[in-house]
């Protein structure tokens, strides 16, 4: 690829940003050796490899890159026997590290890779070891310092150099501390020289103390004396020391030799490291500025969907959309200085470079880039003083370059083509370098200023105008460019805006030829229609947008209500088949006390109790089987809808029987928003009952029905002796349940005397019984204090 091209385009600058994102070194390298490729297969699997880097970071957030060192020049004196210090083991240890965290990673369970993904398969190429990664940090605790468990032979050495060191001080304090040599002292601390305990003596008494003198202030004033009476313990501590130097070299070269076992995974580790740690910068360039993947082709065709230049700022940028290769081949931008042209020829330059170098682009999806052999760029002021060219002769010099090297899978960025000389000559001269790039079969973007070109680019085949387009009201341009348009010269526009003299603007238009003329009338109309063709792009867009808003929220409902439906209908069956099982333990229960009645003695008493049972039990199952067949409400009842809905009222509705609350009044469709449950529903008001209402509906339809039934074969007493506390309330809720139904105003609870929890326990639950207006025990001849008379509201 072209270096002048890639430093024209700034593709440097992307680089530089890409650098900055690598986490490590080996990274870092990668990344600055990045440069655009000129073969399809290798740019699909570079950029397969970002998009793979993209989604796992989506999926399972930031990957752990930290610990990552470039320990390859250890790993050489590894293998030609050298020991490591313990700064290159601990940044093996961290490499190792590394690995086990990217491992643990990209092994989440939960979360499901595709099986090509290629970060997944180098992650999977990653050989961790856990115990040299363990046995290496155990053993070195900085890369200074040796930790005292690396070896028991190494704690004990330790463990018997303190012992010595604090034998040494307290005879060198006793000495300090002694009044016969307190005078001698010029300071009382013990301190070192040389690994050696020592005192600070007077020069004048260094006769007084006996030792070995092993320095000396700066002043001379003072001498630093080593007793007598420690330079054996010191000797000692010398040995000792030497015995640990000794001792920590011998686990450096066991670490070592546990490396050069698996040196071999360690260089792959460090090489898939690297490439992951370049991958994931990829990934991050893509998301810091809201990237795609471009679909990839390698005839020539540009797509570009709201592209972006990654350059400038995000906030303020004006997305382009520009397309070539499909019907023209070469494309003419013309527009105001400053209007956005060069901003274009930059962004397509710079994404044809990003694509082929393997990273996303600044673009929406859906966007197209072409793989190009060569790329060639003149663009900017290249005026050369040294070389006393003038602009341009150093454009032609660059152009002359160019064309000497382009051939059909060349992509040709000119900018200003043909400016700086006489403007007939120029646009002749951009004509003919416009039409030998054709010839060539070359993908040509060539901005200008000249008239000439946007006749050209009109009358010849395969190649298309382009125009920044321009507000003449605010004589700002608005950075758009538009495809198919020549652009309009606004010169004349612009002075008027300005305040340039009618008289002056209408002579210099005398001064036009009739065809230039027209030719801008033309361009006019052809802005005109294009504008107004746009608007109304713009208008249907939004009435699909809208119309795919509310087809999704109309599906939305009506999976919402077919769910809702399901729902209701499970409950109703959960609802009956409860009924069911309490019908079946009752009858058993009843069944079980005939079975004993009938074995006990044949007298009319027990003969009249099954008797009762019998009926009981008839009278259970008949009231069972009413209520379930009779429905509660009718399904498709013709109410009047409900006038003056507000939010707050309470509502039926109908065709789903459920009860919800109004949230907004009914809009001009009848349509109303109604929170039933946890659902938000649209309802039409038809289909939709006051509560008040519904309850008149109900008792003239059903509910007054079942009444009638429970009625006929309710007692006006329960019996739960024999039942625990539990059991006893649930009965007797259900049951007060059956007589309100019915009608009944005073009932009988026959719990029995006992040990008094039931009584208690029943009485504390009718306190709190919005059915029950009041309860007394029993009287004499009514049970007294084994009953509790019931009355009801």
């Amino acid at each position: 690829m072209n270096e002048k091209t890639l430093k024209i385009l700034e593709f440097n600058k992307i680089i530089d940003k890409l650098v900055s994102l690598a986490t490590s070194s080996l990274g870092k390298e990668l990344a600055e050796k990045l440069v655009p490729d000129t073969d399809l297969n290798r740019v699909e699997r570079a950029q397969k490899e970002t998009s793979d880097a993209v989604a796992f970071i989506a999926r399972r957030g930031t990957p752990p890159m930290g610990g990552i060192h470039d320990i390859r020049d250890s790993l050489k004196r590894v293998e030609i026997g050298a020991i490591l210090n313990p700064g290159e083991l601990l940044k093996t240890a961290d490499v190792l590290r590394a690995v086990r965290n990217l491992k643990s990673y990209a092994s989440n369970d939960r979360i499901k890779t595709d099986e090509d993904n290629i970060v997944s398969e180098l992650i999977g190429c990653l050989e961790s070891n856990k115990r040299i990664e363990d046995r290496i940090y155990m053993s070195i605790l900085s890369e200074d310092e040796i930790a005292d468990n690396a070896s028991p032979t190494l704690a004990n050495i330790r463990r018997q150099i303190r012992n010595a060191q604090e034998s040494i001080k307290d005879k060198l304090n006793d000495i300090i501390r002694s009044s016969r040599y307190q005078k001698y002292i010029q300071e009382p601390i013990v301190t070192l020289r040389g690994d050696r305990y020592v005192i600070p003596v007077k020069q004048e008494y260094r006769t007084e103390i006996p030792g070995l003198i092993h320095d000396s202030s700066a002043s001379g004033a003072t001498i630093f004396i080593e007793p007598m009476a420690v330079v054996e313990a010191n000797n000692h501590i010398r040995e000792l020391k030497i015995k640990e130097q000794a001792e920590i070299e011998k686990i450096l070269g066991e670490l070592t030799g546990e490396i050069r076992g698996i040196v071999d995974s360690l260089k792959s580790n460090v090489s898939i490291l690297g490439r992951l740690d370049f991958i994931f910068a990829k990934a991050r360039l893509s998301l810091d500025y809201n990237c795609v993947c471009p679909v990839l082709n390698d005839e020539h065709k540009i797509l570009i969907k709201k592209g972006r230049h990654p350059l400038l700022d995000k906030k303020t940028v004006v997305p382009i959309d520009f397309w070539i290769g499909e019907d023209f081949n070469t494309l003419v931008v013309t527009g105001p200085n400053t209007g956005g042209k060069t901003v274009t020829l930059k962004t397509v330059g710079l994404f044809t470079l990003m694509t082929q170098a393997g990273l996303h682009i600044p673009a929406n999806e859906g966007t197209k880039m072409s793989i190009f052999k060569k790329v060639y760029a003149d663009i900017g002021d290249e005026q050369s003083i040294e070389q006393s060219l003038s602009t341009f002769s150093s454009h032609m010099k660059n152009i002359v370059g160019i064309l000497k090297d382009v051939d059909e899978d060349s992509l040709v960025l000119f900018d200003e083509l043909g400016a700086g000389t006489d403007p007939t000559e120029g646009a002749a001269l951009a004509m003919s370098i416009l039409e030998y790039l054709r010839n060539k079969g070359s993908t040509t973007v060539a901005t200008t200023h000249y008239s000439q070109l946007k006749a050209y680019a009109v009358t010849t085949k395969f190649v298309e105008n382009a125009c920044c387009e321009f507000n003449v009201e605010t004589l700002r341009p608005t950075y758009r460019l538009l495809i198919g348009v020549p652009g309009k010269s606004n010169a004349f526009a612009i002075s008027k805006r300005l305040g340039l003299f009618d008289d002056i603007i209408e002579k210099a238009k005398e001064f036009l030829t009739q065809d230039d003329i027209k030719f801008e009338d033309m361009l006019m109309s052809i802005e005109k229609n294009l504008n107004q063709s746009e608007n109304e792009k713009m208008k249907a867009e939004s009435y699909r947008l809208e119309a795919e808003k509310l087809k999704k929220e109309l599906e939305e409902q009506k999976r919402k209500l077919a769910e809702n439906r399901e729902r209701l209908i499970q409950e109703a069956r959960a609802e009956a088949r409860k009924i069911l099982l309490e019908a079946r333990k009752e009858a058993e229960e009843i069944i079980s006390k005939m079975r004993r009645l009938e074995q006990e003695v044949h007298n009319a008493q027990r003969q009249k109790e099954a008797e009762e049972l019998r009926l009981k039990l008839k009278r259970k199952v008949d009231s069972i089987e009413e209520t379930l067949e009779l429905p509660l409400a009718p399904k498709n009842a013709l109410v009047k809808p409900p006038e003056n809905l507000k939010p707050g009222d309470s509502v039926l509705i109908v065709n789903l029987d459920q009860k919800g609350t109004i949230i907004t009044p009914p809009d001009k469709d009848g349509e109303v928003v109604v929170q039933a449950g946890i659902m938000k529903i649209n309802v039409h008001i038809s289909n939709l009952k006051l509560v008040d209402e519904q309850k008149i509906v109900l008792s003239n339809s059903g509910i007054g029905k079942i009444g009638m039934s429970k009625a006929k074969s309710i007692s006006t007493e329960i019996d739960v002796r024999g039942y625990n506390l539990e059991e006893a309330i649930e009965s007797v809720d259900k049951y007060l349940d059956d007589a309100y139904l019915s009608g009944l105003t005073e009932v009988s609870i026959i719990h029995g005397k006992g040990t008094g929890v039931l009584r208690s326990g029943i009485q504390k639950f009718l306190k709190s019984d919005s059915r029950v207006k009041s309860f007394r025990l029993g009287k004499y001849g009514e049970g007294e204090s084994g009953v509790t008379i019931v009355e009801l509201r």
